[in-house]
C-alpha cells in the first residue's frame, strides 16, 4: 500500500470521490468530516499527509492545524479550501499548512502537488534534498551541482535547504530572517538580499538556470 493520507472535509460526496481517486492512485486514505475524532486518530497513526478543509464544523480546519502543530505535530498539511483570498491562503501558511489549493480544484494538479510534498518529505527523511541539478545531503552538510561538488558557508547551505523543502512557495524576507537566521527581530532586509544574490552565484555558475526567483515587493521563490 502507498501513503498514508488523511483527508478532513464535510462535504460528504467530495470527501467520497476524493477517497475513491486517491485511493485508485495506490494510496491509503482515510477520511474525517470533521475533526472531532482527528486527534485521537493521529496518536495512533502516522500518516504521510493531511489533506484539510478549512470550512469545518467545530473548529476551522487552519485552527485545528495550528494547534496540532503546537502540540509538535509535524506531518506536511495541505489545504484545500474555497477560502481564496490573498490575506486567507497567507493565513492558512502561517497555521502550518504546506501548500494552498483553492476550491475549485483540478484533480489533476491536486495530484500533482500531493506527489511532490509527498517526495520532498521522503527525501528529508533520507538526509538528502533534490532539486533539478542540484543535491543536498543533509547530513554531512555536502551540496552538489551537476553532481559536481560545490563550496557553501553555513549560512548559505541553510538558506538552500530551506528554499528547496519549500519549493514554488513565495518566501517572504521576514520568513527567511525568522527561519534561517533563526532571528524574527533581525529586520535586515538587505542582509538577506546580499546572501540570496550571493547563493545565486554558488548554484548559477554560468548564469543561464534561474533557480531563485526575485518576487518584487514580496521576497523570493526557488523553482
Amino acid at each position: 500500500m502507498g501513503a498514508l493520507i488523511v483527508i478532513i472535509e464535510d462535504e460528504e460526496d467530495l470527501l467520497e470521490l476524493l477517497e475513491y481517486q486517491l485511493t485508485k492512485e495506490g494510496y491509503e486514505v482515510v477520511g474525517f468530516l470533521s475533526t472531532k475524532k482527528v486527534e485521537d486518530f493521529l496518536e495512533q497513526e502516522e500518516p504521510d499527509l493531511l489533506i484539510v478543509d478549512r470550512n469545518l464544523p467545530g473548529i476551522e480546519g487552519s485552527e485545528f492545524i495550528g494547534d496540532m502543530r503546537k502540540k509538535g505535530y509535524d506531518a506536511p498539511v495541505i489545504f484545500v479550501s474555497a477560502k481564496n483570498s490573498d490575506k486567507n491562503i497567507e493565513e492558512g501558511f502561517l497555521r502550518g499548512g504546506d501548500d494552498y489549493v483553492t476550491k475549485p480544484y483540478n484533480f489533476s494538479e491536486l495530484l500533482l502537488r500531493i506527489k511532490a510534498i509527498l517526495r520532498r518529505t521522503k527525501e528529508a527523511k533520507s538526509g538528502k534534498l533534490t532539486c533539478r541539478d542540484i543535491l543536498l545531503n543533509l547530513d554531512t552538510r555536502e551540496a552538489f551541482l551537476n553532481d559536481q561538488k560545490i563550496k557553501l558557508s553555513k549560512l548559505e547551505f541553510n538558506l538552500l535547504a530551506y528554499f528547496m523543502k519549500h519549493k514554488n512557495i513565495v518566501l517572504s524576507r521576514d520568513d527567511l530572517l525568522e527561519n534561517v537566521w533563526r532571528d524574527k527581530d533581525f529586520k535586515k532586509d538587505k542582509t538577506v538580499n546580499v546572501t540570496v544574490n550571493r547563493l545565486k552565484k554558488r548554484i548559477d555558475l554560468n548564469q543561464k538556470d534561474s533557480y531563485i526567483a526575485s518576487i518584487r515587493g514580496v521576497g523570493y521563490k526557488f523553482c
